[in-house]
């Protein structure tokens, strides 16, 4: 009983910490940014699937275009179909035209039917996206 009240304490004292303690996030122009976006590719080029897997998702969610190129060779050239599929995830959040395009090519041309697959959705909901912003336009 002791010890389930300790460790609800604990727990407690942690999520209230990262609301009370916010972090605060770097300029995207920043000198510690540019840093972050080099490592990243550096381990985009990495020969270990991991790191290739974990940079590749990273530069998604922090929107990186300078890596655009690292993943677009992954989505072209890599044997792992996981890691063309997270290449291709990437591109899409990513949302540059040379990226959509690739994802669009790979619908037809990728040689596993699950890459097909899923680059379709991806892209498929890029064009809702577009449209939807047409129509706020127009809207407004």
């Amino acid at each position: 009983m002791k010890r389930s009240i300790l460790l609800f304490a604990v727990s407690l004292i942690l999520l209230f910490s990262f609301q009370i303690l916010p972090q605060e996030t770097a300029d995207q122009n920043s000198k510690q940014m540019e840093a972050c976006f080099e490592t990243l590719k550096r381990g985009l080029n990495s020969d270990n699937l991991g790191l290739q897997a974990g940079c590749a998702y990273m530069v998604g969610e922090v929107n990186c275009p300078k890596s655009v190129i690292c993943l677009l060779k992954i989505l072209h050239n890599s044997s792992s179909e996981e890691l063309r599929i997270l290449a291709a995830l990437s591109l899409y959040k990513i949302g540059d035209s040379r990226g959509i395009f690739a994802i669009k090519q790979a619908i037809k041309f990728d040689e596993s039917r699950r890459v097909q697959r899923i680059c379709e959705i991806f892209y498929k909901a890029y064009i809702q996206e577009g449209t939807e912003n047409i129509v706020n336009v127009a809207v407004n």
